[in-house]
C-alpha cells in the first residue's frame, strides 16, 4: 500500500510513500528492542549529551522542518519554526533534568536498605497526529529516550516526510541505530504492533474514538497506555475581566494552528452584561486575521490539514446554525483552491448544537451566554471533555479559586491562554484521556517503578 500526500493549500499531490509490510514493521520493532538492550545501560550523562545534540539539530534545521510542515499539513512557516524550537526546548529540558527526576528514592523500612528505582520498560509505541507533527512526537520521545526506552513512531498518514525527518534528527545526533524508528504504516497495522510482545507500552495523541480503540487493544494485552485525546476547552470571561486583554488571548487561542489544536479555546462563556462588546471585539479581531499561503511569512493562518476535515467542520457549523446559532462572521467555504476555512464566529450557541456539544477542530468560535459566574462554571463543566480551560477576571484570587477547584480539566489558566510547557504536566480527564506528558510526571509514565528491598 502507499501513502499519498496532498498539499492542503493547493490540493496538489506532493509525493507518494510505500508503507511497510507487517513483516518489515515487525523487523523494525525487533531492531528497536535490540538497540534498547544496550541503550538502557547507558549513563544519563551520555543520553543527555546526545539529546542536547538533537536540540541543536532541531534549531539548525528549523527552517527546513517548517517548510515540511507547511507543505504536508498547512502550518505557516513562522509557526513551524517556533514548533521546532519548542521541540529543542523539550530536548534540553529532559537532558538537564532526567537524572534528577529518575534518581532512586530511599524509603526507610526494617530492611538494611530499601528504595524505589525507576527502570525503562523497553519499546514504546507512539501513535501521533498531524496537527503538531514535530511537537507531539518530541514531547513523548525526549522523556522516553532519556528514561532509557526505545521508541517506534506510527505518525499520521498525511505527514510522512515529517515523520522520517524526526527519526533522522536522532540518527544525526548520534543516537544508537534503531533506538527510534519511524514506521510508515496505516492504522490497520496498529493492533498487530500493540500485540507484539516486544512493545511494552503505548502512547496516543488523537481523537477520542482512536483512543478508545488503542486502549481496548492495549488493555487486552495488559500494556500501559497514555492517552491525550480531544478537547472542547472552555474560556470563561467574567464581567470584571480586562476585556481588551481577554479578547486578544481568546482569539489567539482559538486560531492557533488554524484552530486545529486539542487545547485551543473553543467555547467562550460570557455573562449577558458583556455579551455585546465581547462579540463585537471578537468579530473585529477574527476578521483582521491574514489567511493565505503557509509558505508566506506574512500569513497568520493557513488552510486546514485536509479537505475532508474542512468539510466536516463546515457541516458542524451549518447544523449549529440550522438549530438556532447565529453566524456573526465566516461560515462559508471559499472558492479558492485548498482546504481553507474562514475564521468563523457563532453566537446564541445552545445545548444540542455541535458547536456546544462537540469538538470543532478548526477556526470556529462558539459564544455561549450565561447569567452569572455560577452558571458559567456549570456550562464549562457540562462537557464530555476535560483537557484545558481558562478564566479571565481582574479578581486574581477568584480566578485562581475557580481554576484550581471548580473547573473539571487537566489544566486551567488564569488571564492567559492554555499552552503546553515541558516544565508542567499535560493531559486531561473524562473523554480527553488519561495519564500525563511532560514534566517529572511525564517521564515516569513509561518506567518500571521498582521496589528494591535488601535485608
Amino acid at each position: 500500500m502507499t501513502m499519498t500526500v496532498v498539499n492542503p493549500a493547493t490540493g496538489k499531490k506532493i509525493n507518494t510513500y510505500e508503507e511497510l509490510t507487517p513483516t518489515e514493521a515487525g523487523d523494525a520493532i525487533a531492531q528497536a528492542h535490540h538497540a534498547f538492550l544496550d541503550w538502557k545501560r547507558t549513563t544519563f550523562t551520555e543520553r543527555a549529551r546526545l539529546m542536547k545534540r538533537a536540540a541543536h539539530i532541531l534549531r539548525e534545521r528549523a527552517p527546513e522542518y517548517a517548510v515540511l510542515m507547511a507543505q504536508e499539513m498547512g502550518k505557516p512557516v513562522k509557526d513551524g519554526r517556533a514548533e521546532a524550537e519548542k521541540c529543542a526546548w523539550a530536548c534540553d529540558y529532559y537532558a538537564e533534568n532526567a537524572a534528577a527526576f529518575l534518581r532512586s528514592e530511599v524509603i526507610p523500612t526494617d530492611a538494611s536498605k530499601s528504595y524505589v528505582t525507576f527502570q525503562p520498560l523497553g519499546v514504546v509505541l507512539a501513535v501521533m497526529p498531524w496537527n503538531f507533527p514535530f511537537w507531539q512526537v518530541f514531547r513523548f520521545a525526549a522523556p522516553a529516550l532519556m528514561a532509557g526506552n526505545a521508541g517506534v513512531l506510527k505518525h499520521a498518514s498525511n505527514v510522512p516526510a515529517c515523520a522520517l525527518a524526526i527519526a533522522d534528527v536522532f540518527r544525526a545526533a548520534g543516537f544508537p541505530e534503531n533506538i527510534f524508528r519511524t514506521l510508515l504504516i496505516g492504522s490497520q497495522q496498529v493492533d498487530a504492533i500493540i500485540e507484539n510482545p516486544l512493545v511494552r507500552a503505548v502512547t496516543l495523541t488523537g481523537s477520542t474514538p482512536a483512543g478508545r480503540a488503542v486502549a481496548k487493544k492495549a488493555g487486552a494485552m495488559l500494556k500501559k497506555t497514555v492517552l491525550e485525546l480531544g478537547g472542547s476547552d472552555a474560556y470563561i470571561v467574567l464581567a470584571d475581566a480586562d476585556l481588551e486583554a481577554a479578547l486578544t488571548m481568546c482569539v489567539n487561542s482559538r486560531l492557533v494552528n488554524a484552530g486545529q489544536s486539542c487545547i485551543a479555546a473553543k467555547r467562550f462563556i460570557v455573562p449577558e452584561a458583556i455579551r455585546q462588546p465581547f462579540e463585537e471585539g471578537f468579530v473585529a479581531r477574527m476578521n483582521a486575521i491574514t489567511v493565505g499561503d503557509p509558505l508566506d511569512e506574512h500569513t497568520q493562518m493557513g488552510p486546514l490539514a485536509r479537505h475532508d476535515l474542512r468539510d466536516e467542520l463546515h457541516q458542524q457549523v451549518q447544523e449549529s446554525i440550522h438549530k438556532g446559532a447565529r453566524c456573526l462572521l465566516g461560515g462559508v467555504i471559499p472558492e479558492n483552491p485548498g482546504a481553507f476555512y474562514p475564521p468563523t464566529v457563532l453566537t446564541n450557541v445552545k445545548k444540542g448544537m455541535p458547536a456546544y456539544e462537540d469538538e470543532l477542530f478548526g477556526p470556529v468560535a462558539a459564544i455561549i451566554t450565561v447569567k452569572d459566574e455560577h452558571e458559567a462554571i456549570t456550562v464549562a463543566n457540562a462537557s464530555i471533555f476535560g483537557l484545558g480551560a481558562a478564566v479571565f477576571t481582574q479578581d486574581v484570587a477568584k480566578g485562581e479559586r475557580i481554576a484550581a477547584t471548580e473547573i473539571e480539566a487537566g489544566c486551567c489558566f488564569v488571564n492567559t491562554f492554555v499552552k503546553s510547557d515541558p516544565r508542567l504536566p499535560f493531559g486531561g480527564i473524562k473523554e480527553s484521556g488519561y495519564g500525563r506528558e511532560l514534566s517529572q510526571y511525564g517521564i515516569k509514565e513509561f518506567v518500571n517503578i521498582k521496589t528494591v528491598f535488601v535485608k
